[in-house]
């Protein structure tokens, strides 16, 4: 165990070099707008190529839910020179793998192959980003697709329709409050034509960035950038990402969402919180830290030894904070609680104890811990060239910049447990939260 700690402590010391370092970075854009990012780790002849739009599920025109995420699909269903499938089969047959996914912020899509395939890569994503072909048969078949995809990843879980309706009546105004996903209704008219319109308003090389990590040189990528992005034509009329904000919250929300399939009760309480921003990114750090603190693990967080083992109340607890978001984001704690144990018993004993926190502030080991392992996490993280890249893209197509990519662990470092407590007093205001309990068909709470 000493030498362990020891090299544990000499690996955290590694931490004085620059954030995020594994590899040099370089940045550059295309004359057409589309910025480029570099990041060099050479330790394989391996490169993670992808291509992320500034734009996602937040940014659908009204009654379009779920565009977002079908045009993802619709991505895969060729070009003028590619047919129906063959780009996916073309990156298998070159030994990589490929796939994309949607969020409110942003849509990215990313090849892993062989170095030396970097350029073909570059064709084919550039030759589907400008010349996609949508034949009705494949729209008409991918709808049914991702329909299909909601049924069984959310309507038939009673845990995923709750987080939906929490989430809804957490974010009132902002879209933020529409799943990804989409609302069936909505997803079940989609068409065509609201596909290649979203195509052609966001998916332009100056709504894009371009992440290329691994075993590259900056020129060389420039230099294919160059020849398979640069003579895609930019839109002319991108606008400001620009959506309807939250207003003013003067009254918490509850709800109970009755479900006969649920078999464990549980609760959710959701707050609106502030999200990294660029050059201002210590309060979100602060958030981190506070998640961690509160119910980052169930063997030593402030949640976890009062209710799961001091009082044996709960089985489970947690905290959670989504840091990377361009607007407003969200800080939650979850409790399932113990046979036997009813779910106003468990809120209380969470609202006890979170008050007990704001009267007296973290453990100091405990805070010095998980310093350490989240300084430890970073230096991890440069071991792994793809989530590099991923930690860039999120980033960017959040409104961040390259700097505070590179100046986040040091900033989680900087954190005091007065940040702490000053973020705590801000954000764990229940005038800005929705409770939720999830209990089954009649159970408490639902007259």
């Amino acid at each position: 165990m000493r030498a362990l700690l020891f090299s544990l402590t000499a690996l955290l010391g590694l931490s004085a070099a620059p954030a995020l370092s594994a590899g040099q970075v370089t940045t550059f854009a295309l004359d057409n707008g589309m910025d480029v990012v570099v990041i060099e780790d050479n330790r394989a002849p391996v490169v993670v190529h992808m291509v992320w739009y500034r734009t996602g599920a937040a940014d659908e025109p009204p009654s379009k839910s779920g565009i977002a995420h079908f045009l993802e699909h619709l991505m895969f269903k060729g070009t003028d020179d590619l047919g129906p499938g063959e780009l996916s089969r073309i990156v298998e047959a070159n030994g990589g793998s490929d796939n994309a996914f949607t969020s409110q912020d942003y849509t990215a899509y990313f090849q892993r192959v062989a170095a030396d395939r970097l350029g073909l890569m570059m064709e084919m994503e550039a030759d589907r980003m400008r010349d996609l072909v949508l034949a009705p048969d494949d729209v008409a078949t991918e709808r049914e697709v991702i329909l299909e995809e909601r049924a069984t990843r959310t309507d038939s879980e009673p845990s995923a329709l709750f987080r939906e309706e929490l989430r809804a009546a957490l974010f009132r105004n902002h879209p933020y409050g529409t799943p990804v996903i989409g609302w069936r209704a909505e997803m079940e008219g989609l068409t065509r034509e609201d596909a290649l319109a979203f195509y052609e308003r966001f998916y332009a090389p100056n709504n894009a960035i371009l992440v290329v990590a691994g075993d590259v040189a900056p020129e060389k990528v420039r230099a294919l950038a160059e020849t398979h992005y640069g003579p895609l034509e930019p839109s002319v009329d991108l606008v400001a990402r620009t959506r309807p904000q939250e207003p003013p919250s003067r009254a918490e929300r509850r709800m109970v969402m009755e479900d006969a399939r649920v078999s464990q009760p549980s609760l959710v309480r959701s707050y609106l919180a502030p999200e990294r921003n660029a050059g201002a990114q210590d309060e979100a750090a602060a958030l981190v830290f506070l998640a961690d603190l509160l119910g980052g693990s169930g063997a030593t967080s402030v949640l976890g030894n009062a209710l799961q083992f001091d009082n044996s109340i709960a089985v489970y607890t947690g905290a959670s904070y989504s840091a990377t978001s361009l607007d407003t984001s969200t800080f939650s704690f979850v409790v399932v609680p113990r046979d036997g144990v009813t779910l106003a018993e468990a809120e209380a004993a969470l609202d006890a104890e979170i008050a007990r926190f704001m009267e007296t502030g973290p453990d100091p080991e405990q805070f010095k811990r998980i310093k350490m392992q989240i300084r430890a996490s970073e230096i991890y993280a440069l071991d792994d060239v793809s989530d590099l890249a991923d930690r860039y893209g999120r980033a960017l197509t959040s409104g961040l910049t390259i700097e505070d990519v590179q100046a986040w662990p040091d900033v989680l470092q900087a954190v005091t447990m007065d940040d702490v407590m000053a973020v705590a007093e801000k954000v764990l205001d229940r005038r800005a939260a929705v409770t939720g309990w999830l209990v089954p068909e009649g159970g408490e709470g639902s007259k």
